[in-house]
């Protein structure tokens, strides 16, 4: 019985060195003639920028306020990469208080295409009239360059109390002039 065991495992030991031992199937592969896009070539990110924007903004102390609002910002490109900062100024009303806020963000994002970019915001923001609140902010957005000097962008920020107890929902749809 012992004597058949050792035949049966030499016999599978050579035929599983046999099977190693032969050369690998290759198959070829011809490439695709769908590029990908990315980001380097196209629109210019870099730079300075300038901009106006509409806001609704909702909490549960105040309800739904509207208004208006001024930012300024910066972008690094790298790739299709992007990397900026960004101060806004912007005035709300609603039915309780009429206000003014701030918010200094950094915003990091990829280049779906050349001139569409999708990012993700984080910032300090704080009202500069009224109770005086201040919050972290998290958000993220699209932005879509129309051409060399003007693009257009529509965002989301949820705002979370530092100092309040107000905790808000801040829509914002607006224009970027480039320099």
């Amino acid at each position: 019985m012992s004597r058949r065991l050792l035949i049966v495992g030499i016999v599978l030991a050579c035929g599983t060195g046999a099977g190693m031992a032969s050369d690998l199937m290759s198959v070829p592969v011809q490439s695709s003639a769908v590029a990908i896009p990315v980001g380097g070539e196209g629109y210019n990110w870099n730079g300075f920028y300038a901009g106006l924007y509409g806001v609704v903004q909702s909490s549960a102390e105040r309800d739904v306020e509207t208004g208006v609002g001024v930012e300024a910002g910066v972008n690094a490109q790298f790739d299709f990469f992007l990397v900026g900062g960004e101060v806004a100024l912007q005035g709300l009303t609603g039915d309780t208080i009429d206000t003014a806020y701030g918010q200094v963000t950094g915003r990091g994002g990829v280049l779906i295409t050349n001139d569409l970019l999708a990012y993700a915001s984080a910032g300090y923001g704080m009202e500069l009239t009224g109770t005086g609140e201040s919050d972290l902010l998290a958000g993220g957005g699209i932005e879509y360059a129309i051409n060399d000097a003007l693009s257009v962008n529509a965002e989301y920020t949820r705002s979370f109390s530092i100092e309040g107890d107000n905790d808000k929902n801040q829509f914002t749809l607006g224009a970027r002039f480039h320099f």
